[in-house]
């Protein structure tokens, strides 16, 4: 029922944007077809890797590997492959939400999407040349760090 009431008030919203400046509508219309069409490809790609990995991991050795019983070392695992990883934030969460329902633990998840957000390792090069290396070094090894603060206080939320 909700969802039917968000998109009766979105298209109405857009009916009197319509109604009240067809070209600026039309303009605003076309720009997000284009973001949505920007986005496709990264989250059609991100899918298809999410469900290779559930096709070939099942839900008991995702489990081992960043379940919650995985403790610490599942949280060091997740941390590190976030950080190398270059995934959206957009994809992020609904990916954590899969690995969540096939036994990746809330700790681990919290450390993976931390750093997959906060710290960037494919990307120092570039950060590197606009901030330097010594600020870059520094950001990203206290965004790391903090991402195991974020899975302590997680795992004493959930708990």
């Amino acid at each position: 029922m909700q969802t039917i009431i968000f998109y009766t008030i979105a298209l109405s919203l857009l009916l009197l944007s319509f109604i009240k400046d067809r070209e600026k509508t039309k303009r605003s219309l076309t720009k997000a077809w284009m973001s949505f069409m920007n986005i496709l490809a990264p989250m059609a790609g991100m899918i298809t890797s999410i469900g290779l990995v559930l096709a070939l991991l099942s839900p008991a050795v995702i489990s081992s590997i960043i379940g919650s019983s995985s403790g610490w070392w599942g949280v060091l695992l997740a941390a590190i492959i976030g950080s190398i990883t270059l995934i959206p934030a957009f994809v992020a969460f609904p990916m954590a939400a899969i690995l969540l329902e096939n036994g990746a633990g809330y700790m681990q998840l919290s450390a993976f999407v931390s750093t997959l957000t906060m710290v960037g390792v494919i990307t120092l090069p570039l950060e590197i040349r606009y901030f330097g290396k010594k600020f870059t070094i520094l950001r990203n090894s206290l965004a790391f760090a903090l991402s195991f603060a974020v899975a302590f206080v997680i795992n004493k939320v959930v708990h």
